[in-house]
């Protein structure tokens, strides 16, 4: 009976396959992933940004790193080196010789597939005589060569070799370990087992424990879980935080202690460094005894902090760390931001305790654009921008200009901006109108409805009412160009143009706000329909000719006009009298259309209304699935280390009660437009409600937004004990009981008949 066999690779030619097939893995995923990217390429893109971000520290640096860096050799010299040994191995495994190989006694014998039985006989004899053992010759060949004249002469022997291509029968399966067999050699044991413990028992373990202990330490924002247990402690204990203390907690997170992150560094120079920085900024809190505020790494990143935004010159001893203190802090204040968020939801949900104020959270948005720009907070936005100096800001906010922001400078002539920055030069003055070209310029459109609602514009009590914003991102050089073209009208434009401007000022005061309900709107537009037909004729071309001409009617002409007016009113009124002359019939066929028309309009309206909610949902769907890359614009900072992109906080706040109304969302992937749902619940109260949507940058000063949201809030509609959809009439049930019997008895006839 057949069996299994399991053997090592006595000669280690299975061993080749293993180890060719262990290195093919390795090798062509590290190729796909590690493989340093063109290069080319990335010069390319940093020689594009030069003109604009030629100036920023991060360029500079970038510049260096991919001067200096031999990483990417070492890397490329390392997937070689393994490329090397695959190959190696592949042809080796090509050059071993086939060990298992198909029985075949007519090769055995050297005949051909199909010889007749005479001339296997003549050729076994023949090679009898010249490898029988007694002939001198191999025994093994012989024993070969008569197996081989037996499986093809004997009935029994050929029916095996043609059944299981044995002529023996069958046999057992033989399967080869892919090892040398000096593993499972007696000698080498101690060593084996040596290996395996020092594998298995030591090395995996301390790998796997060591990762596991450094990843539970840390969120899943990479910010270390003691760092988040402090700022919630801090922001719980002062809810209304200013900026200095802002940079006291900030400074304190356990990211700069050495005993928590290895990055950070306490250097024998800062006992004598530091002081001397803390005495050139002045008063920044020293004596202050309460911990971790008080401890020196505390004390090192907030000096090297404050340094920072005044744009003070430090030593190159502590130049890097203070490169490490900037480059950490965007993504500590991101963490302030979202634990001010759960706070606030902890209090609006529980209570107990006071949530973070409004101030404090838009402060950490606020630091978090000095510390890009590496600006005070009393300092103007325009310093931003390359080669303002704080003695250049008197030519800026002179009386003749008054520019105090960044707006202001863009909305300025190009020739009255030349002219006020003058002091430039050509070469200057190109870079800067570069600089600011570059910078974005968000439009920003907000709509409000209540969704899954049977009328979505009527916001009741308690409802869940989702604010839809959708971000427009623009260069100024496209608000450069509309300044540059609209051009100021003179004369007869100009009255045109305030008549224009009151005819959009009516038709804007007719249109329907957001959170009034459509049929008050439509009652609003048809009552000032009504309104324009009954105001006076204008005057005749010729009245209004000599108007034009003389700037005056005369009086004669105010008294034809008159009564031409009153003419036109007898008129009407006749014509108004005619019409209520008619029949009974006449007014109900026009009230029937009426309320047609009226239902076609509800009708169309509740199309409309589904369209947009299943477009919403299917963008909701889209969103989910889908994921958008974080790398949007390079930002403009010259003092920040690391190339930063543009990102935006957008939420919805009370600043009556400096309260949050929604939960900020940080956009990460606004390249041109961006669709944002905030969501929030309508107050408990009814009444008129006066809250702002809010738009700010992580990366530049000046450039938020605030746009007002109102809120008219309606009680809330009765919950229907007994929907009348599931009221069924008496009549119908006894009906269908009437019709279940019936029923009943005819199958009761059929079965009696059947039978």
């Amino acid at each position: 009976m057949a069996g299994q066999q399991f053997q090592y690779d006595d000669s280690g030619n299975t061993f080749f396959y293993f180890l060719t097939s262990f290195v093919g893995l390795i090798v062509i995923p590290a190729t796909y992933y590690l493989w340093p990217r063109d290069q080319n390429a990335e010069q390319l893109r940093l020689k594009s940004l030069r003109k604009v971000h030629g100036r920023c520290l991060w360029y500079c640096l970038r510049l260096m790193k991919s001067q200096q860096s031999i990483i990417p050799t070492l890397k490329k010299a390392a997937l070689l080196f393994g490329w090397a040994v695959f190959l190696l191995l592949a042809y080796k495994v090509s050059k071993l010789d086939r060990e298992y190989q198909e029985y075949n006694p007519y090769e055995v014998l050297g005949l051909d597939q199909g010889a007749s039985v005479s001339e296997i006989k003549k050729q076994y004899r023949l090679l009898s005589l010249k490898f029988h053992p007694d002939k001198g010759g191999d025994e093994d060949l012989f024993m070969r060569i008569a197996k081989a004249h037996s499986a093809l002469t004997n009935d029994e022997s050929r029916q095996n070799w043609e059944t299981y291509g044995n002529p023996d029968g069958p046999k057992a399966t033989s399967f080869g370990i892919a090892l040398p067999a000096w593993i499972v050699d007696s000698k080498n044991s101690m060593l084996v087992l040596l290996v395996y413990g020092l594998a298995f028992m030591v090395i995996l373990p301390v790998v796997v424990g060591t990762w596991w202990y450094r990843s539970i330490r840390y969120s899943g924002d990479q910010i270390l879980i003691n760092t988040t247990q402090l700022f919630m402690h801090f922001m719980y204990k002062t809810p209304n935080m200013n900026m200095k203390r802002l940079s006291m907690v900030l400074t304190a997170a356990f990211e700069f202690d050495p005993r928590s992150n290895k990055e950070a560094t306490i250097r024998p120079t800062d006992n004598i460094q530091v002081p001397q920085l803390i005495r050139e900024l002045g008063n920044i809190n020293v004596k202050k005894k309460e911990p971790p505020f008080c401890y020196p790494y505390s004390l090192k990143a907030r000096v090297l902090v404050l340094a920072h935004l005044a744009r003070m010159e430090v030593s190159d001893d502590i130049e890097e760390d203070q490169r490490f203190v900037v480059r950490k802090s965007p993504a500590l204040l991101q963490e302030m931001v979202n634990v001010g968020c759960q706070l606030t939801m902890m209090a609006n949900s529980r209570g107990g305790f006071h949530a973070p104020r409004l101030v404090s959270i838009e402060n950490c948005m606020k630091l978090t654009q000095m510390i890009v720009q590496g600006l005070q907070e009393s300092k103007s936005p325009l310093l931003q921008l390359p080669h303002f100096e704080e003695e250049h800001l008197r030519y800026c906010v002179s009386k003749k200009y008054k520019v105090r922001s960044l707006q202001d400078l863009v909305s300025l002539k190009d020739s009255d901006r030349r002219s006020m920055l003058r002091f430039l030069g050509e070469e200057k003055y190109d870079e800067v109108m570069a600089v600011l070209a570059s910078f974005p310029s968000i439009t920003m459109d907000t709509k409000l409805q209540v969704l899954d609602d049977e009328d979505s514009n009527n916001i009741t009590a308690g409802s869940i009412v989702t604010v839809t914003v959708t971000l427009t991102r623009k260069r100024m050089a496209e608000v450069f160009e509309k300044e540059q073209n609209v051009t100021p009208c003179l004369g007869v434009g100009e009255e045109a143009s305030t008549e224009d401007a009151v005819a959009q000022g009516d038709v804007s005061k007719t249109k329907a706000k957001v959170w009034q309900n459509k049929t008050k709107a439509a009652k609003k537009t048809k009552q000032s329909k009504k309104k324009k037909l009954t105001k006076k004729k204008p005057l005749p071309l010729p009245a209004a000719k000599a108007k034009q001409a003389n700037g005056s009617v005369s009086g004669s002409e105010v008294v034809a006009v008159a009564k031409e007016d009153e003419e036109d009113r007898s008129d009407k009124g006749s014509e108004s009298e005619e019409g209520n002359k008619d029949s009974p019939s006449e007014r109900d066929e026009e009230s029937d259309k009426q309320s047609d028309t009226e239902q076609d309009e509800i009708a169309g309206d509740d199309e409309e209304e589904w369209e947009a909610l299943q477009q919403s949902v299917q963008r909701r769907e889209r969103a989910l699935l889908e994921t958008k890359s974080k790398v949007t614009h390079p930002v403009y900072s010259l003092y920040y280390p690391e190339e930063k992109h543009e990102w935006w906080w957008l939420y919805i706040a009370d600043r009556k009660d400096q309260t949050l109304v929604s939960m900020p969302y940080h956009v990460c992937t606004l390249k041109d437009t961006e669709e944002v749902e905030l969501k929030f619940p309508a107050p408990s109260k009814t009444g008129n409600y006066q809250y702002s949507v809010i738009l700010r940058s992580d990366s530049y000063l000046g450039l938020d937004q605030i746009r007002p949201l109102k809120l008219e809030v309606h009680e809330a509609k009765a919950v229907l004990d007994n929907h009348p959809q599931w009221d069924i009439p008496e009549t119908e049930e006894e009906d269908e009981e009437q019709e279940d019997s019936d029923g009943i008895e005819e199958s009761e006839e059929e079965d009696e008949d059947n039978d």
